[in-house]
């Protein structure tokens, strides 16, 4: 990861001052300009500053002579090589934690920018709502945002790091797994709106209820000034609830209450995405369009509309940016292959979400007339009651009438025993508990599937779903051969 600094540049010294770090040697290269700050010391040149970061295959500090090398201008780092030789022509910050220390750098670089922050957190659907925030701001501003998933407290930082002079609107997403965590990013990033989109049963493992997920996702708080707001869910009572005890203003989005101040009614599917109307107050707005599928998507856009409006955006304007929506890697990607229709959304998995996708599914096999099948892989992090999670996944399963249903991991056979009990035939229900070998689980979607059919693939990251659709087209090109 490299970012180049824009808006302002730094001395060793000044990066010492920060971060409260020791720099060495004392009477030597305090002068130079960094205009660089990057992880990779492949990526080293003059005027960097080059974060040695321990990781779990890597350390770092085993490259600092390669950076030094390179021509780095500065060092920092958490231990010193044991030939301080090596720092010659080069400064060094030491720090007890180097990825603290950036986090600490990126604040300080943050009160520079001119541009507005808009922060999202919450169980699901924050990286796509980031998404239509960007996109909503970007119709009227020049517009930043967190790329991809970067949502942790060195990923935040680098994005922070890539702010320009002229942006206007940053949109950062923020992600956790345990308490603490959304508060450091906030107390870094100092967001002017936040968004929290809803509270679900990812990280039950780490905190063990939702109502703690819920305390530790409104950690959003921590860095917003009083003056800001906060746009929250209106259909999670454990967020609703705690209004009262909040300090900024709090505005509900909601596609269920009515009591939202801003609500999605009238909501229909369309062949290539929603339509729903919105009321605001007394304001109606009508056939707002997005180019996705899904009730929750219209939540997201929801939000995303209220934010829009918070950030001054005219309604025609919020309606073309709704439509410029572009979904992330590997979320709700829909295609053909070969005859069949896939719903790709292998980037992560959690009982809401697999929930929302079963939903998808069952519209888009509906409204084509074909079979409908699911690939659904196991979803971490759910604790003790992930057995019971994975049971109700098979229920939702059979009571959206799912067709065909390949069940892929080590609680594969839970979900298929209960999707069985509650109405799938058995001969239509496939198990592998291997997600090593996704050539069979491709083998045996391939053996029923037919033109026509609809494939929901969805799983948690970490089962790598997508590597059975690799395997299914390379069989089928050997097939054509």
């Amino acid at each position: 990861m490299k970012a180049e600094l824009l808006i302002r540049t730094y001395t060793p010294r000044e990066i010492a001052r920060i971060t409260n770090g020791r720099l060495i040697p004392e009477k030597e290269g305090r002068g130079a300009e960094i205009r660089f700050v990057c992880t990779d010391s492949r990526e080293a040149e003059p005027g960097v500053l080059f974060c040695a970061i321990k990781g779990e295959r890597t350390d770092g500090h085993d490259y600092i002579p390669d950076a030094v090398r390179a021509g780095a201008a500065c060092i920092l780092c958490s231990s010193v090589p044991e030939d301080p030789q090596i720092f010659e022509g080069c400064a060094a910050v030491v720090v007890p934690d180097v990825q603290h220390a950036i986090g600490d750098l990126a604040a300080e670089y943050r009160t520079h920018a001119k541009a507005r922050v808009v922060a999202v957190t919450g169980s699901v659907g924050k990286t796509t709502t980031k998404e239509f925030i960007a996109a909503v701001a970007g119709a009227a501003f020049r517009t930043h945002k967190t790329v991809g998933n970067h949502n942790n407290e060195l990923g935040l930082s680098m994005t922070l790091f890539t702010l320009k002079p002229d942006d206007e609107v940053s949109v950062l997403e923020m992600g956790m797994s345990d308490f603490g965590e959304i508060g450091r990013l906030s107390l870094i990033a100092r967001p002017d709106i936040g968004v929290v989109t809803n509270i679900g049963t990812s990280h039950l493992e780490f905190l063990g209820t939702r109502e703690n997920i819920c305390y530790a996702k409104l950690e959003i708080r921590n860095g917003m000034k009083d003056s800001g707001t906060l746009f929250l869910n209106g259909d999670e009572p454990l967020l609703t609830e705690r209004i009262s005890t909040l300090t900024q203003k709090v505005r509900l989005f909601s596609i269920e209450s009515r009591d939202g101040d801003y609500r999605a009614v009238n909501i229909r599917s369309m062949e290539n995405g929603m339509m729903f109307d919105l009321i605001c107050g007394k304001r109606v707005v009508t056939n707002v369009q997005i180019p996705v599928l899904g009730r929750h998507n219209v939540r997201n856009a929801l939000a995303a509309y209220a934010v829009g409006r918070q950030l001054g955006i005219q309604d025609d304007v919020i309606r073309s940016g709704l439509l410029a929506f572009v979904g992330a890697d590997m979320r709700q990607k829909i295609y053909d292959m070969n005859g069949v229709t896939v719903i790709e959304d292998c980037y992560n998995a959690s009982p809401e979400s697999m929930r929302a996708a079963l939903d998808v599914l069952a519209s888009v096999a509906a409204r084509g007339g074909g079979r409908s099948a699911a690939l659904l892989g196991d979803m971490l992090e759910l604790g003790e009651d992930s057995r019971l999670l994975h049971d109700q996944i098979g229920v939702y399963a059979a009571s959206v009438k799912v067709n065909l249903l390949f069940c892929y991991g080590r609680m594969a056979d839970v979900v298929a025993a209960a999707a069985i009990k509650n109405g799938i035939r058995a001969e239509n229900v496939f198990v592998s508990l291997d997600t090593d070998d996704p050539q069979t689980m491709a083998d045996m979607i391939l053996h029923v599937i037919r033109s026509g059919d609809v494939l929901l693939v969805k799983a948690s990251r970490a089962v790598a779903a997508e590597r059975v659709l690799e395997c299914m087209r390379r069989r089928r090109k050997k097939r054509k051969r």
